[in-house]
């Protein structure tokens, strides 16, 4: 005897908001700390610059509104002059932004180097790695005893050659180059790692097909090698830029923005007018800090927008 099938009458169950969501808001609560943080660390904290830079303030009492007063005095606009410090500060600045460029070069070439399957290759990257690891004020210490004008092992090196000695760092015209060349060391190592990384990601099917259309040397470096490390120069390019223009450490243990200020920059201008004991002046200071935020923004966002447009091309 055959019985039939009750049909089941109850509607379904309500799922819930989340239930109905859970895949669009699950990541944002992941995110969510890490937004958090950022907002309370980093935007906030550069809409305040914003702001202070618009005002006179000590730090400690009551801020007095000037509106853009600190921006025209810092960049001569009306009748005033330019601040002349902060004009050093700048070119300097600009000298930064241009040397310390090379560092991304020469870390290609030493991470080409480094990827050989030679002998004693592990000894050779230890060596090389190693400046990366060491803080910028060891940095800075240990070139300021290579610089030595006397007891320093440069001048012993070109003493060899018949030179006379040469003070490095007192020399107003000489030691801002000083002082990259220092910052140099580190961060060729920083660009080295990020290109030994790369290499590793490289298509050996790629290389293996350009070596079989003839391809060699320059060629494979520059059509094969290079289009494949794109991220690893972006990301270099970006990390390399925003260190030139803060570059803080190694200016202050060095020199400390002498001789008779030529080797000042923005970011160390900038704590000279807020909290060094000349200084105290946070709206001034606030106004160099957002230039300085501002040339930071034009350099990444244009590297952004490349980026974008190659990505785009590439389509």
């Amino acid at each position: 005897m055959s019985h039939a099938t009750v049909p089941d009458t109850h509607p379904p169950a309500q799922r819930g908001w989340y239930k109905r969501n859970e895949i669009a808001v699950t990541p944002l609560l992941f995110l969510a700390p890490a937004i958090l943080f950022f907002a309370v660390y980093v935007i906030i904290p550069i809409a305040q610059s914003f702001w202070i830079s618009l005002h006179e303030w000590d730090g400690l009492g009551e801020a007095t509104w000037v509106g853009t007063a600190n921006y025209e005095r810092l960049l001569g606009i009306g009748d005033q002059n330019m601040d002349r410090k902060f004009e050093t500060s700048f070119w300097n600045n600009i000298k930064w932004l241009v040397l310390y460029l090379l560092a991304i070069p020469a870390g290609l070439f030493i991470a080409l180097f480094l990827n050989q399957t030679v002998r004693g290759i592990r000894i050779y990257k230890s060596l090389f790695f190693f400046p990366f690891v060491i803080s910028q004020v060891v940095v800075g210490l240990v070139f300021s005893w290579f610089y030595l004008p006397r007891e320093g092992l440069l001048n012993a090196l070109i003493g060899l050659f018949g030179f006379g000695p040469v003070n490095i760092l007192g020399d107003p015209s000489m030691a801002t180059y000083g002082i990259i060349a220092a910052g140099l060391w580190p961060q060729t190592a920083y660009c080295m790692i990020l290109y030994l990384t790369g290499l590793n990601a490289v298509d050996p099917e790629q290389v293996e097909a350009a070596r079989l259309d003839g391809a060699k040397g320059w060629r494979m470096l520059w059509y094969v090698i290079l289009p494949q490390l794109r991220p690893a120069t972006f990301i270099a390019f970006v990390v390399t830029i925003i260190g030139a223009l803060r570059s803080f450490d190694l200016i202050s243990v060095m020199t400390n923005g002498g001789p008779f200020g030529s080797t000042r920059v923005l970011s160390f201008y900038m704590f000279e007018e807020s909290l060094s004991e000349f200084g105290f002046r946070m709206g001034y200071g606030a106004a160099i800090a957002v230039i300085l935020f501002i040339l930071m923004l034009g350099f990444i966002a244009y590297f952004l927008w490349s980026m974008y447009q190659d990505e785009k091309g590439g389509r």
